[in-house]
């Protein structure tokens, strides 16, 4: 099993930059496409970025231009550089891989409002 723990969230003005961080509990990331997801109040979870194996990142449309995901390999770390935030990007934002089998980390609340 592996543990995801996120964190690099917190208040921050529209237009405002925040980079979060997800620690996995052992080296998985050459196994693993890693994503960063969010789920906003009463809005399903949904995919923001993706990175796979090879490196190549997968943005969603909402973030295109904005978001950048990036990992470092010997910290089993993956980070998400947000910036020019928008009051819809307020969600908790969580890491996992693809796989079905593994679990949930507790996320990181990210709010944009001024």
């Amino acid at each position: 099993q592996v543990q995801f723990v996120e964190s690099g969230g917190g208040l921050v003005q529209p237009g405002g930059s925040l980079r979060l961080s997800c620690a996995a509990s052992r080296n998985i990331f050459s196994i693993y496409t890693m994503g960063w997801y969010r789920q906003a109040p009463g809005k399903q979870r949904e995919v923001v970025a993706r990175i796979t194996t090879g490196g190549t990142t997968i943005y969603a449309d909402s973030v295109k231009g904005r978001f950048t995901i990036s990992r470092d390999n010997t910290k089993n770390t993956v980070y998400l550089q947000m910036n020019s935030l928008k009051p819809e990007d307020t969600a908790v934002y969580f890491c996992k891989t693809d796989s079905p089998f593994h679990s949930w980390g507790q996320g990181t609340q990210v709010t944009v409002s001024s």
